[in-house]
């Protein structure tokens, strides 16, 4: 719903938290994960356009990428899965675009998408950006993950998604669950996964922080 007319401009969002996350210059102090966990349990992805009885949300879609990026990454670390359950974690404020619609926007989406990410990362003890070898392999497992979303719930055909997303060679699908879920039983599992995570990312840079 807009604004009424005539009252002031905003640039900012009410969070459930209580917090108010401005969007052209975010703070971490205004991030809580039980916010982004809310949000994008209730974002679809697909534009809604998947099968089953509820919609394949972006936090499904990330405890997937985690998973995946843990499987084909040797020695995968604790940061790398972190910033794998959050490459998505934006989008509890902007929602899920579909490449399509990005494309058209162009640099403004991105600006305010990098910004939100920087101000996320940084909240949860991560580098602002992933460095490029993460980005490659949170990538990778992200468009691994968008070739079985696309075959197996949004009505691609293997050819297209090989097109748009790559054939996921090496990889076996086994064990993967892609049956869409309520968005509270989703949102639940993200905050305990998020919870394993980070436990797993503040004991792996315990040692660096002794030495500092």
């Amino acid at each position: 719903m807009p604004d009424r007319e005539g009252a002031p401009s905003r640039a900012w969002q009410r969070m459930l938290s209580g917090r108010r996350l401005d969007l052209l210059d975010p703070s971490p102090l205004d991030i809580e994960i039980s916010d982004i966990a809310h949000g994008i349990a209730r974002v679809a992805r697909w534009n809604g356009q998947t099968g089953g009885d509820h919609a394949y949300s972006v936090a499904q879609h990330s405890l997937l990428v985690e998973e995946i990026v843990a499987r084909i990454v040797p020695s995968c670390t604790a940061q790398l899965r972190l910033a794998a359950l959050l490459h998505d974690a934006p989008e509890y404020v902007i929602g899920d675009m579909i490449s399509p619609f990005k494309k058209v926007l162009g640099g403004n989406y991105k600006a305010v998408e990098s910004r939100l990410e920087a101000a996320i990362h940084i909240r949860f003890g991560l580098p602002p950006h992933p460095s490029k070898a993460m980005h490659a392999q949170i990538k990778r497992a992200d468009q691994i993950s968008a070739f079985f979303e696309a075959t197996l719930l949004a009505g691609f055909s293997e050819k297209e998604a090989v097109t748009y997303f790559g054939r996921p060679r090496g990889f076996s699908p086994d064990g993967l669950d892609l049956t869409p879920l309520p968005a509270s039983e989703v949102q639940e599992m993200f905050l305990a996964r998020f919870a394993e995570v980070e436990a797993d990312f503040e004991a792996e840079r315990a040692p660096r922080k002794r030495k500092a």
